[in-house]
């Protein structure tokens, strides 16, 4: 479970370590998201996965869900808008900042549910906003499945900042 995510965000952070500070805060056009902006997102949106997951241990009793489609996240002709919870900041950030987030957020994932076990990962559940109960484990996979679909949000993005330079 943690190889898979822990691969893509070993994507996620090779896919940006190339650009300069300005160019991962550069708007790619009017509505859009940054670079920055999207890894900040990706920072919230596991943070909030955190905080779901904390509560959701710290309650006595089970309730189980079935398996969701979760991976049909990756479809990125469904075109999602972020709540205000995850939406980023926008502020001008710095490569080095970013990746101490993400840093802070995947090792608090890891603490959650360290030493949790299989049984409370399976039955344990919180709501998700588009796929309903998921259970712990269906969200920590969601993490990097959310992650995957971004990775290819970021190399859209990029391509347009290249494009607006030539």
């Amino acid at each position: 479970m943690f190889e898979k995510i822990q691969k893509v965000r070993e994507k996620v952070l090779k896919s940006v370590r190339s650009l300069s500070d300005e160019q991962l805060n550069e708007i790619p056009e009017e509505g859009k998201w940054s670079v920055a902006q999207v890894l900040e997102h990706l920072y919230l949106m596991e943070m909030n996965t955190v905080d779901g997951i904390l509560e959701t241990l710290s309650k006595d009793g089970y309730n189980p869900t079935e398996e969701k489609p979760i991976h049909q996240m990756l479809d990125r002709t469904v075109k999602r808008v972020a709540p205000d919870d995850l939406t980023p900041s926008g502020k001008f950030q710095t490569l080095e900042e970013l990746e101490r987030k993400l840093n802070r957020s995947r090792e608090a994932l890891l603490q959650s549910i360290e030493g949790v076990s299989e049984e409370d990962l399976e039955n344990k559940s919180f709501i998700h906003r588009r796929y309903g109960l998921l259970s712990i484990r269906q969200w920590v996979l969601l993490v990097g499945y959310h992650e995957e679909r971004h990775l290819k949000q970021i190399g859209e993005i990029k391509e347009a900042i290249s494009n607006k330079v030539n």
